[in-house]
């Protein structure tokens, strides 16, 4: 079941009640991000070139959610034992040998070759194409796992996006409805790492805060002013790379060290949680310079 991002919350009260979460639907999530990366290459500087590419390999998964077979949904009976358990439906650690996850891969480095990209990156994509299933088991599990090593940045981009693709297709077979709160900043479809939160702008939802899990895109909400990293709200700030009115920010959290960028779609609706992370990259760059270690997860911005 899709969920699409136009809440008709409950009412309690006659106050709006926020849903747990949002489902994606993969296609418009990959189309709508694709606009806004070809977006950002117009307006990026010196990440223009990497914007355009990002955007054309984006493009390449909302094609592919739309042609690929559909995935095959969860059984309820999984479903039910999770929420039960207060567990994600999504088992991340069997998707690397996974029949289905493998077959995304392949057709996703198809697809990905038509694109116009760097060498290394070309490099990078000839190699994973030509990986054994050893390697690509160990490229699939670092993504699953939320991590990346610093020297394989580019193979795991790759690895990332067929994730992304296969994960996001397969959290739109799920009801929200099943869905329970797993604990802060862990996504309740599929356990993984938020890559950014935002503060809401749409209708019923308005300056409510929701999580974006860097893998299937599902959005959940999070309480505002509390660290996604610890779940601490004691000693919690922000910290911005721009002077003026900033719409991306860190929320920096004093007890862990940790750090998530936080959007304010409610001020610019048009930011992505997954685009306007790696636009905003110079405020990585500025927190590279602190104590604080970054907490969101995304493929495409491991390597800077």
């Amino acid at each position: 079941m899709n969920n699409s991002l136009k809440p008709d919350p409950s009412v309690i009260g006659g106050v709006p009640v926020a849903p747990l979460a949002f489902l994606p639907d993969a296609a418009a999530v990959f189309d709508k991000r694709a606009g806004r990366f070809a977006f950002l290459a117009d307006h990026g500087g010196n990440l223009a070139p990497y914007m355009r590419f990002l955007a054309d390999l984006t493009a390449s998964q909302a094609r592919l959610a739309r042609e690929l077979p559909s995935p095959v949904p969860i059984p309820s009976d999984r479903v039910e034992l999770a929420r039960a358990s207060r567990m994600p439906p999504i088992d991340r650690m069997a998707l690397a040998t996974d029949e289905g996850m493998h077959a995304t891969l392949d057709r996703f480095l198809a697809e990905v070759a038509a694109v116009e990209m760097p060498e290394q990156a070309r490099l990078a994509l000839s190699a994973v194409t030509a990986s054994g299933i050893a390697d690509r088991h160990w490229l699939l599990e670092n993504i699953l796992s939320d991590r990346i090593p610093e020297d394989s940045a580019a193979p795991h981009l790759f690895v990332g996006a067929a994730v992304q693709l296969h994960l996001a297709r397969l959290a739109g077979t799920l009801d929200a409805a099943k869905l329970v709160k797993i604990r802060t900043g862990t996504c309740p479809t599929c356990g993984g790492k938020p890559a950014t939160s935002s503060v809401m702008g749409q209708a019923g939802i308005e300056s409510t805060r929701y999580a974006t899990c860097g893998c299937c895109a599902t959005q959940w909400n999070e309480v505002r002013v509390v660290c996604l990293c610890c779940g601490s709200n004691a000693a919690i700030s922000y910290r911005s790379a721009e002077t003026g009115e900033a719409t991306v920010k860190a929320e920096v959290c004093g007890d862990c060290k940790g750090w998530v960028k936080i959007l304010y779609q409610v001020k610019n609706a048009s930011l992505d949680p997954i685009a306007d992370d790696v636009s905003s990259l110079g405020l990585d760059m500025l927190m590279k310079d602190t104590d604080f270690r970054r907490g969101g997860f995304n493929p495409f911005i491991a390597g800077y």
